[in-house]
């Protein structure tokens, strides 16, 4: 049985979690509102401030499902409640960023400057010029964003200029070594 599956959810104060027919879960919380059609071979249910996730036999594709449903519906409610948060680094001469009404916009070597818009439920902070913040209750459109933004430069190995994330460790190559034989 699935270890991650098994495991119950624990629902914390201040968070609303609503279990709908056809396996709709809406989760409300300070942060927000998430909603998420779940496959009907799942069983989720609420037991107080507790959701156990079930599924009826071991086929494969159940199996598959247990952990993931458990581990979204699990994503949703520590969404709502934390909400979470991305963070890029800016690194190279004269690449900078700045936040101007909801758009983000990036001078990262290209002869233009690039903008990104601001998506619906989530939010772009630029404490400092080399730093973006990233944050929302979706884990998934967090995520998705800062790829977005980070593949407008991605960092180059021979320098480590572009827009990496705070944690990423840039694996770096040694250039030429200019001596003619």
């Amino acid at each position: 049985m699935s270890r991650i599956g098994r495991m119950p959810i624990s629902v914390p104060a201040g968070v609303d979690v609503k279990i709908e027919e056809g396996n709709v879960v809406t989760v409300k919380g300070p942060k927000g509102t998430l909603q998420k059609q779940f496959h009907p071979a799942m069983n989720i249910a609420k037991d107080g401030a507790e959701i156990q996730v079930t599924r009826p036999n071991d086929l494969k594709q159940n199996r598959a499902l247990h952990g993931l449903t458990r581990t979204l519906i699990n994503n949703m409610i520590i969404g709502v409640a934390e909400g979470y948060k991305k963070e890029l680094e800016v690194n190279g001469v004269g690449y900078r960023a700045a936040k101007q009404g909801k758009q983000l916009v990036l001078n990262v070597g290209y002869s233009h400057q690039i903008t990104v818009d601001e998506k619906d439920g989530i939010t772009i902070e630029v404490p400092a010029p080399n730093k973006i913040i990233i944050s929302g209750p979706d884990k998934q459109k967090v995520g998705q964003f800062a790829a977005e933004v980070r593949e407008k430069r991605p960092p180059e190995p021979y320098k480590g200029k572009g827009i990496k994330y705070v944690d990423e460790v840039v694996r770096r190559k040694v250039g030429k070594t200019g001596v003619k034989k």
